[in-house]
């Protein structure tokens, strides 16, 4: 049986009233796992004793494994304990998830699958954006990319509508399965851009970009809303690269639009 690792996140404690409890505990284990302090096989203490610990009862810790379980973090089986997932088995595709790698330093690999499948969706969302947007899906994005105009990307509400812009767009493909992706893609967008500005300056005007896709879109113009989108989204993977100091794999625009 692999050892034992440490028995508590280096989060430390939880707070009360800051969020709810076992979500906390759930967030400090979690960023714990991707971070690399808890590994793959490991096996997490004993329920009792880190309940003691984190100074929880030991039903806020047990929903707190239901969450990472659900998440395909951990898995826990009786008489072995809970123990830690391979990646391969993680829901890297949850929100939650996304912003636990971005808690600390993320992997390159991580950075760049993220890209990639951004990559694949987002210019042939726009495509298809430009195909079947409605007059209230042009709204939407409009009020997004004003918001975050006005706002700029150095505060949270400029964050916000910059998410907004790219779900709108999802929105607009009318496509269920691709709308489902929204919360994976917003939270690409929104933790790229944080850890970006965490690292340096960002880049003086972002807008250019962003008006491109909303014109080619409000144009009905697929090739364009593609192209236009595909530039954006390797334009934001060389600024988290500089930002980052790390190299990744170029991610390539794939596919023709969908009929």
């Amino acid at each position: 049986m692999p050892a034992a690792t440490p028995s508590a996140p280096t989060a430390g404690r939880p707070k009360p009233g800051s969020e709810r409890l076992h979500g906390a505990i759930a967030r400090n284990l979690g960023v714990a796992i991707v971070s690399g302090v808890h590994k793959p096989g490991d096996i997490l203490g004993n329920e009792i004793e880190l309940s003691e610990q984190l100074a929880v009862s030991r039903s806020a810790y047990r929903e707190a494994i239901r969450i990472l379980a659900a998440k395909g973090l951990v898995e826990s089986r009786p008489r072995t304990g809970t123990r830690v997932l391979t990646m391969d088995r993680w829901n890297l595709l949850d929100s939650d998830v996304l912003s636990w790698f971005f808690a600390s330093e993320p992997s390159p690999v991580i950075v760049n699958g993220l890209f990639e499948l951004r990559m694949i969706v987002e210019p042939a969302a726009a495509a298809l954006a430009a195909a079947r947007r409605s007059d209230g899906d042009l709204a939407e994005m409009r009020t997004a990319l004003e918001s975050m105009e006005r706002m700029t990307l150095k505060t949270e509400a400029g964050q916000s509508a910059d998410r907004d812009f790219h779900q709108a767009i999802l929105t607009a493909t009318g496509n269920p399965p691709l709308i489902s992706l929204a919360s994976t893609i917003g939270a690409g967008v929104r933790w790229t851009t944080l850890y970006k500005q965490r690292k340096r300056r960002l880049p003086p005007d972002p807008m250019p970009e962003h008006w491109a896709v909303y014109e080619a879109i409000a144009a009905s113009d697929t090739e364009a809303a593609r192209s236009t989108m595909a530039a954006l989204v390797a334009h934001a993977l060389e600024q988290t690269e500089s930002a980052a100091s790390i190299k990744t794999a170029k991610p390539v625009a794939v596919g023709r639009p969908l009929r």
